[in-house]
This record gives structure tokens, C-alpha cells and sequence, in this order.
């Protein structure tokens, strides 16, 4: 007979299945050849994340899980989705205190999200934001992190 898991047991798994799903959503968005299979792993995998941290983690990690969720939509040209997930990041930030560089990649967020969706003016405003919050991060491990992130945004929507 199985035994049932203890309240702990619990929190480890959810704790456990919000990392994995996490980091393996974001080795997707980073898999230049993804197929389709992979891009819909991506979005499950980004959902879940978001659901396990809703149930063990903090509110920043809700936020941090919204731009994920983010730059899941982003990579499968999803812009008004991306867009949804990013505001609720930035707005999250904006309002509460967070780490220098979780500012920075919400407003990289934005830019990403309007540049996929076309809004160019959203686009500029905030890829300029993200470059000055990024420039400011104080943690250099922080700021070298963000900014091979951010490279990968191009400074005007195509």
C-alpha cells in the first residue's frame, strides 16, 4: 500500500516540479531547432511551472513565472498573450520590491512581447528602459546574465 505524502513531502514535490518545469522551458526557448512537439512541451511546462509556484512559492515568484510565461508567448509569436504576462510581471515589479535585475528583464519583457505583437512604440520605450535597468544591475554575475539575455532582443521589431 502506498504511503500517503506528508504535508512536506508535498511542498518538496511542488517546489521540485515548479524548478524542472522552469528551467526546462527555458532550455526550450533557448533550442534554436524546436520542433513542434517541443514548442508545445515549452508552454505546458512553462503552465506548470507557474501552477507549482503558485502553490509553494512567493509572490516574486508568480512574477517571475508571468515572464516566463512571457517569453514562452514571445517565442511562439503569441503577442497579445505575451503582452498579458509581461504587463502583469512589470506591474508586479513596479509595486513591490524586487531584485534590480527582475526590473530589467520585465521591461526586456515588454519589449520582446510589443516587438512580437507590433507595437514599435511599446517596443522602443521599453528595450530603452531594459538597457538602462540592465546597465544598472550592481551584481556583475547579475548583469553579464541579463545581458546575453538581452542580446538576443533586437533593438527594433522587424
Amino acid at each position: 500500500m502506498a504511503e500517503t505524502p506528508t504535508p512536506e513531502m508535498i511542498a518538496r514535490m511542488h517546489r521540485f516540479f515548479a524548478v524542472e518545469c522552469n528551467n526546462g522551458s527555458w532550455d526550450l526557448i533557448e533550442k534554436a531547432d524546436r520542433t513542434e512537439q517541443d514548442d508545445r512541451n515549452m508552454l505546458y511546462m512553462a503552465y506548470s511551472a507557474a501552477y507549482h509556484w503558485s502553490i509553494i512559492g512567493t509572490p516574486l515568484n508568480g512574477a517571475r513565472a508571468d515572464m516566463l510565461l512571457s517569453q514562452v508567448h514571445s517565442a511562439l509569436s503569441q503577442g497579445d498573450a505575451a503582452m498579458v504576462f509581461a504587463r502583469r510581471a512589470l506591474k508586479f515589479c513596479e509595486n513591490n520590491t524586487c531584485k534590480d535585475w527582475d526590473l530589467a528583464f520585465a521591461h526586456a519583457g515588454i519589449a520582446l512581447a510589443a516587438g512580437v505583437a507590433g507595437e514599435a512604440d511599446l517596443h522602443r520605450r521599453h528595450y530603452a528602459l531594459a538597457k538602462q535597468h540592465g546597465e544598472a544591475i550592481k551584481d556583475e554575475e547579475d548583469r553579464r546574465i541579463f545581458k546575453e539575455n538581452f542580446a538576443k532582443i533586437s533593438d527594433r521589431i522587424l
